[in-house]
């Protein structure tokens, strides 16, 4: 009974004046700029009154006639999900072998795993250049790929190696290699089964990080690969209206690929679970 009671107690507790305040704050803080964004871009003129003085669709219609507007989005999302392909393909190996084979190099993984937060992306970029330049790498996407993957390591090793330390890596190894398995196998059918859910979570930093990506792409390709946050910076000396248009389309974009990428990875968990209780 005394514990019944004291877990009624707790459930009747409610949130104190100050963390409304503080939640109110927040949220302010974080929707007023995307608000802002999005009325500004159907605003006819806004700049003597409090709200817009008239709203139209005009400017959306000269997003879409913009000529480098399909081919800006393309570059944009292959770019973006060339580096997720990358970032799976070196990173999560890279990670589940450390944690299982050297745990002693953890902590030095982690230290360069923090690094490209400490390198300015126009260093890295010009550092780039100077280096494959003089090669037919200097001018191809391919090295953009490489710079963006360096710049977006981080975003997608720490989901990945939390979710690791999450499960007992190395005892579902053991395990599965003691049942005849081999290490790319368990990689494949124990251990990217148990951290899917840091799999997604990485995937969709990665895409976040460089759908919106400008310096590297300015730096290293400039107008030989224009993709979308250029197109949008370009506007931006042409027409503001525009300019907030071609935002709300990235952000409307890079939120339904998320949704995407979400519902994508349940239903990958989904349809493993399902293969684990046949068996």
């Amino acid at each position: 009974m005394g514990k019944t009671q004291i877990v009624k107690k707790k459930e009747k507790v409610r949130p104190g004046a100050w963390q409304i305040i503080l939640i109110a704050g927040f949220l302010f803080y974080m929707f007023i700029p995307i608000i802002s964004t999005y009325l500004f871009s159907v605003a006819t003129r806004w700049d003597r009154t409090i709200l817009p003085e008239g709203y139209t669709l005009e400017f959306y219609g000269k997003t879409f006639e913009a000529s480098y507007f399909l081919s800006s989005l393309r570059n944009s999302i292959i770019l973006s999900v060339s580096t997720i392909f990358v970032s799976l393909v070196l990173i999560v190996p890279t990670t589940y072998w450390v944690h299982v084979r050297l745990p002693q190099a953890k902590p030095i993984l982690d230290m360069l795993m923090i690094l490209p937060f400490g390198i300015p992306t126009v260093v890295l970029a010009l550092a780039l250049v100077q280096v494959y330049n003089p090669t037919p790498l200097g001018h191809s996407p391919v090295l953009l790929i490489g710079a963006v993957f360096i710049y977006s390591m981080p975003f997608m090793y720490r989901p990945i190696s939390n979710a690791l330390n999450a499960i007992d890596a190395q005892t579902l190894t053991e395990a599965g290699q003691s049942l005849g398995a081999t290490t790319g196998q368990v990689l494949l059918k124990v251990i990217i089964p148990n951290i899917f859910a840091g799999i997604i979570s990485g995937s969709l930093l990665v895409f976040a990080t460089v759908f919106a990506e400008f310096t590297l792409t300015k730096l290293i390709l400039g107008a030989r690969f224009k993709t979308f946050p250029l197109l949008l910076v370009e506007y931006t000396r042409i027409n503001g209206n525009i300019a907030a248009a071609f935002s709300v389309i990235s952000f409307t974009i890079a939120w339904l690929v998320s949704i995407l990428i979400l519902w994508v990875g349940k239903k990958s968990q989904g349809a493993s679970a399902e293969a684990v209780r046949s068996h």
